[in-house]
């Protein structure tokens, strides 16, 4: 197991017990992310991987309906990406990403790992839960953010800058990055 398979297994258990936590009158709650619902945050981290296995024309199964049951679904598209991280062959594969040459399990700690802290925030925000990130991932994902220039600005990708206040705290001042009100 790699630094990156074992850090993926540890954000993707948070993401999973957030999701698990979710009371069932708030999966229609809004997120943080624009039009999105708390249920749309757990579906595009469950249809995300999808796109990091087709870089390398590797399969990414049908997951179950997060419509019919979140949890399922996380569980599913955890167990997929956490088999392939493990697997030193498949972890390995090299393709043309986004950042030029990289390794199957370089992109997903850099896109999938990211995504698991930061979208867990927003399922937390929607549904009332503890929004608390993993205290040793916000100076990492606070350095890939400054990886992104200005990609990170991209519709689709993170809002614009939120002011937070000069003494604010790193998380704080990471999700002001992330166009997000703490």
């Amino acid at each position: 197991m790699t630094e990156i398979s074992e850090r993926y297994r540890k954000r993707s258990q948070e993401f999973a017990d957030t999701v698990a936590a979710v009371p069932d009158d708030r999966w229609s709650n809004p997120s943080p992310c624009e039009d999105w619902t708390a249920r749309d945050v757990v579906r595009h981290v469950v249809q995300t991987p999808g796109m990091f296995f087709g870089m390398i024309d590797a399969e990414y199964p049908q997951p179950p309906s997060v419509d019919d049951d979140p949890e399922a679904a996380f569980a599913f598209a955890r167990d997929t990406m956490q088999r392939a991280l493990d697997d030193p062959t498949l972890a390995g594969t090299e393709f043309d990403g986004f950042f030029g040459r990289t390794s199957f399990e370089n992109a997903v700690d850099r896109f999938v790992n990211f995504d698991l802290v930061v979208h867990r925030w927003d399922l937390a925000r929607a549904t009332g839960l503890d929004e608390t990130m993993p205290a040793e991932e916000v100076p990492r994902l606070t350095e890939e953010i400054a990886g992104f220039g200005d990609a990170a600005r991209s519709p689709g990708v993170f809002g614009p800058v939120v002011d937070v206040p000069p003494d604010a705290d790193p998380q704080s001042t990471l999700l002001g990055q992330l166009g997000r009100h703490p």
